[in-house]
């Protein structure tokens, strides 16, 4: 009988069952993301098969897909329990993750199992979590807990948790540190386990040959390094949105913004669209850095992907000009497929969400905020909508999928604050408005990326 490798590769084929949660695999602006998926593609690359990746109804449905022969192996951010490994043959750990107990600030901060004996934890059913909680019990009986089977993605639980709805949640720390930046108010109470392993699960039989491989190939990209070049394009803080106060922005417009404000004023009249808002929409990319770059790749002023920057004819993403002037056209682009019924501001709070989040996202947030009973038309109606993306409940019924949906909801809200500072900075109600004519008439060209002085 053929070994469980040469079954791969005899079909060409590599089937792999997963979740939707920001640390493993979900529909991003691009397609398929997360290091789950890129690992998955990266070792159906190397033993030059196809990926066939899916992601599993419920979490407790994710191992048994591999016992049923479903699935050839799991990749869906998997603890190394001892009750998992009596059942199932895991691979080398590929990463280290802490649980933490996640409580919402305001509250007190609960430093022990004992602060929590009488408080209400919620956590994914079947998780690892379930085992720690089970032999947490053994020494404090007082001990409980709810099981959520429904709570697909850790991001469910954490934004429960931030509205309040739950008092407590346990997650895995690097959940924690891609999450709290969109959810400012959650704190880490304690850590209930360190140092617990993360590995690929396979079936439990004398045939190990697709472990070996999965093995060889995870050895293979540690030595390299590229294993943690992909662990920390997804779990370095840096990559998300930030919450820069107003006199931080006012500064970088003093510092920054006068160098690239003659372009921003190009793509603006050639594209027919506010010169400040596309200004403001850079600064929530890039903080006008030509040269940012975030751990997914993209880059630039307009911080665009490689695949955008094709369409609109960017031959350079790190070129201020061909930057701005692209990134113009591309949320031109997608003013232009918004309904002609939707009107502004509406049209364009919804083309710097499709920016942000994907067309396809966005029109799946519509649909829902029409099943909903409110206005698909509206971005007040519709904003209350993308957040729910994230949550199985409301993706399962949308045609792409899961989404980070509050992530364009902070995107426009920070544009639309960045814009109204702006547009007051460099108006006829600020006295110091003037400054910046007299440093546009002194410097000329103001394109390049010489520095100039502060404001008096």
């Amino acid at each position: 009988m053929p070994s469980a490798l040469d079954q791969v590769l005899s079909a060409g084929t590599l089937r792999v069952v997963t979740r939707n949660a920001s640390t493993t695999h979900y529909y991003g602006t691009s397609g398929p993301t997360g290091l789950e998926f890129d690992l998955a593609q990266g070792f159906a690359d190397y033993l030059g098969v196809d990926l066939e990746l899916y992601n599993a109804e419920d979490f407790t449905d994710i191992l048994g897909d591999v016992a049923t022969w479903r699935a050839d192996m799991a990749a869906a951010g998997l603890t190394i329990t001892s009750s998992r490994a009596a059942q199932y043959a895991f691979s080398d750990p590929y990463h280290t993750v802490n649980q933490v107990l996640v409580y919402r600030m305001g509250k007190r901060r609960p430093r022990t199992v004992e602060d929590v004996v009488e408080g209400q934890i919620s956590v994914t059913g079947g998780s690892s979590f379930v085992e720690t909680l089970l032999a947490l019990q053994l020494s404090y009986p007082e001990l409980q807990w709810t099981e959520m089977p429904d709570a697909s993605s850790v991001e469910e639980l954490l934004q429960q948790v931030a509205s309040r709805e739950l008092e407590f949640t346990i997650v895995d720390s690097t959940d924690l540190g891609i999450n709290q930046n969109y959810f400012p108010s959650l704190r880490v109470g304690f850590n209930l386990a360190t140092e617990q392993q993360l590995g690929w699960a396979f079936r439990q039989v004398p045939d190990t040959s697709l472990r070996n491989a999965a093995n060889e190939y995870l050895k293979q990209i540690t030595e390299s390094g590229k294993l943690n070049e992909l662990k920390a394009r997804y779990f370095d803080r840096n990559h998300s949105l930030d919450y820069v106060g107003t006199r931080k922005f006012i500064r970088h417009v003093k510092d920054r913004l006068l160098r690239y404000q003659t372009v921003f004023e190009q793509a603006g009249d050639e594209n027919e669209v506010d010169w400040h808002l596309l200004a403001a929409q850079s600064y929530q990319e890039s903080h006008w850095d030509p040269k940012a770059v975030s751990p997914t790749g993209v880059r630039g002023l307009m911080m665009l992907t490689q695949a955008t920057a094709r369409q609109m004819g960017v031959a350079d993403r790190t070129d201020p000009q061909e930057s701005i002037l692209g990134g113009a056209r591309y949320l031109t682009r997608l003013k232009a497929k918004m309904p002609e019924r939707i009107a502004e501001p509406d049209r364009t709070y919804f083309a710097l969400a499709a920016y942000n989040v994907g067309f396809g996202h966005l029109e799946d947030a519509r649909i829902l905020t029409q099943k909903g009973g409110l206005n698909r038309d509206s971005w007040e109606d519709v904003r209350k909508f993308l957040p729910l993306l994230a949550q199985k409940k409301w993706y399962r019924q949308t045609k792409r999928g899961y989404a980070r949906g509050w992530e364009p909801v902070i995107y426009v809200d920070n544009i639309r604050s960045y814009y109204s500072i702006l547009e007051w900075a460099m108006s006829d109600r600020n006295p110091s408005a003037r400054w910046f004519d007299q440093q546009r008439d002194l410097s000329g060209d103001n394109s390049g990326a010489g520095e100039v002085s502060a404001l008096p």
